[in-house]
């Protein structure tokens, strides 16, 4: 069984067929999906919220893309307070720093990432992390230390870096989440990354509705594609994937505090 650590599916490609979508990553084995809220507007983190009451095996998240960071107001904190305190929401995010498309400014995201990492600790949430961007990682990590105080829990998802930032990150409590890229034909290295990682801080993830694994590129992504990023990653590793299943599986159980199914 596996469980999608990271998914958008409240995003509006999934609209028309939501319900089908869920259904057919039950039957190949996903037993439990993270709703991202955020990413598509902050009062988009309501959909993620409203999905996760209507379905036992979905879980919420709340939070402010770096994308978004810019429009977030005071209506909008107070809106995501009381998400955070909703008892289907499991965790903060995905919050984080881009510095790759700068839709927000680097100061801004950085004050708002604060922010979140405030709420994460003071309600002992984990946090999604998204970093893209070679000089945010290092930023990133030193606001997640000082904001953080060694009481923090999160995962880096969609996980590009190096292997040495990823060992940096797992010393103060990260975990690492492979997406569909693991399984590019070109993958600029990370499978060795993924093959030097202790398997007990891994999840896997599709980040649907986006990258797509290889031989679906350009498609609309899926949950029941998670299956095929572990498959690429107990290969790197040469262990069974049923192996590799049951760890995710429950690496993400534990980071997210999830019931037993």
């Amino acid at each position: 069984m596996w469980i999608d650590s990271h998914c958008h599916v409240t995003a509006e490609a999934f609209d028309s067929d939501r319900d089908e979508v869920l259904e057919r990553a039950r039957n190949s084995e996903v037993e439990a999906f993270i709703a991202i809220g955020s990413g598509y507007g902050v009062e988009h983190n309501e959909a993620a919220v409203q999905l996760a009451e209507a379905n036992p095996d979905v879980f919420a998240t709340a939070g402010v893309h770096p994308h978004e960071a810019g429009t977030l107001d005071d209506p909008g904190r107070a809106r995501l307070e009381g998400w955070l305190d909703h008892p289907r929401v499991v965790a903060v995010g995905e919050c984080g720093l881009d510095y790759h498309t700068l839709h927000s400014t680097r100061e801004v995201q950085r004050e708002i990432l604060a922010e979140q990492l405030a709420r994460a600790r003071q309600r002992r949430l984990p946090v999604s992390i998204h970093v893209r961007g070679d000089d945010a990682y290092d930023e990133f990590l030193e606001l997640w230390t000082s904001e953080g105080h060694n009481e923090l829990e999160g995962v880096l998802h969609c996980y590009t870096g190096t292997l040495d930032f990823a060992r940096r990150a797992l010393d103060r409590g990260l975990l690492i989440s492979f997406s569909g890229i693991l399984t590019f034909k070109r993958d600029r290295g990370l499978r060795e990354v993924a093959k030097a990682l202790p398997l007990d801080r891994l999840l896997v993830e599709t980040d649907a509705p986006l990258l797509s694994p290889e031989g679906f590129r350009g498609r609309r992504n899926e949950p029941e594609r998670v299956r095929l990023v572990g498959e690429i990653l107990a290969a790197t590793r040469n262990e069974p994937i049923e192996t590799v299943a049951a760890a995710t599986t429950r690496n993400a159980r534990r980071l997210f505090r999830l019931p037993s199914p």
